[in-house]
């Protein structure tokens, strides 16, 4: 068959996808219609999780891996969020952070994202409406202090509904070719990142620290000869070239979660975040982990530290213990092990339920 061939049925194919997506776009209005007359919310995670789930096992033995159907699925249904509702997220900003990285990872291209200078802005913009809903970052972040944004839990009534594992994948960005690159600009964690990358193919450069990745991006942008390291939508935002990829020393995932107004409801694949108080380390700890265990609970990820002044629920209680834990908040046996807790005079805070992720592929601004 000859290239020509190969091509034509190529174009025959492009022309169906388009009818097909034209009447799946069909579809998701009608959906929408019904939602919006019933009060409901048009972007729903756990819906969205368990499709991606469905389309990765429709698509296994073909050529496409999983990262590139979800990708692909995942602007699909950005596409069909924009045309229903101009749907707003705000994010721990400013752009080209790798919160804004998490964010389009969850949300795609098409709707529109609101970059927050801190926590307290993202959550008031979810909490006055002027945003649908908020990403942050979780784990293993610099973006700011990951602690303080839990407490604003105490004082919004947003949960967390859905996560966002996110591969780091630094990235070397630059008006031009390498040989022009004199200077690197990066946030420090990022050139910390990629030290033994840099200092093996860049060893004569200049390493400058910048604020964050947008920051880095916009001094390659005014100087030729220099380069930035970062995110690849600090690229993407500042139209430079990707020179190199992936020149982070060693891989690494960063958390990011979704807040809204409503809770994710349960998909039987869940996880639960949540807080628990206790007078000292060892012991808060230990009890906690013991009742958790006699309810049946697993706890997938632990830990604790010693409570501020607007962390401690009561006087008495020094430390708090965060606990991720498999299942959902309304169901038992996380219910349950909840309600022992506060029986047994523990604080609990529960921030959310969401779908437990599937980590596509392999931070810090």
């Amino acid at each position: 068959m000859s290239l020509e061939d190969l091509r034509r049925q190529i174009d025959a194919i492009d022309t169906g996808i388009i009818r097909l997506l034209n009447e799946r776009a069909d579809i998701v209005h009608e959906i929408g219609v019904i939602k919006k007359r019933d009060g409901l919310e048009i972007y729903a995670p756990e819906r969205e999780e368990k499709l991606l789930r469905s389309l990765v096992a429709k698509g296994e033995g073909g050529r496409l891996p999983e990262e590139s159907i979800r990708a692909i699925y995942r602007e699909i249904m950005s596409a069909a969020l924009a045309l229903e509702e101009d749907l707003k997220i705000a994010y721990l900003g400013p752009p080209g952070t790798w919160t804004h990285q998490a964010a389009i990872r969850k949300f795609g291209h098409s709707v529109k994202y609101l970059p927050q200078p801190g926590f307290a802005e993202v959550f008031e913009q979810v909490e006055r409406r002027a945003a649908d809903y908020g990403v942050v970052p979780i784990e293993n972040s610099t973006e700011g202090a990951v602690r303080d944004m839990f407490r604003l839990f105490a004082k919004h009534s947003l949960k967390i509904c859905a996560d966002v594992p996110l591969p780091v994948e630094i990235c070397l960005m630059a008006q031009g070719g390498l040989g022009a690159v004199r200077r690197v600009f990066g946030h420090p964690s990022n050139l910390a990142a990629a030290r033994r990358w840099l200092g093996r193919e860049l060893p004569d450069c200049e390493i400058v620290e910048a604020a964050s990745s947008s920051h880095a991006a916009a001094e390659a942008l005014a100087d030729p000869a220099a380069a930035a390291v970062g995110s690849p939508v600090a690229a993407e935002t500042a139209g430079l070239r990707l020179l190199a990829t992936r020149i982070e020393d060693e891989r690494t995932v960063a958390r990011f979660s979704v807040v809204g107004r409503r809770p994710s409801p349960p998909t039987g694949s869940d996880l639960t975040l949540m807080a628990v108080s206790g007078a000292e380390i060892g012991g808060a700890v230990a009890e906690t982990l013991r009742l958790l265990l006699s309810h049946g609970v697993e706890t997938v990820r632990i830990d604790a530290h010693e409570a501020g002044p607007e962390e401690a629920p009561d006087p008495g209680h020094r430390v708090i213990v965060r606990l991720e834990v498999a299942g959902h908040a309304d169901l038992p046996p996380v219910s349950d092990a909840v309600s022992a807790l506060r029986r047994e005079g523990r604080g609990v805070t529960v921030f959310g339920s969401y779908p437990r992720p599937m980590l596509e592929g392999g931070g810090g601004d």
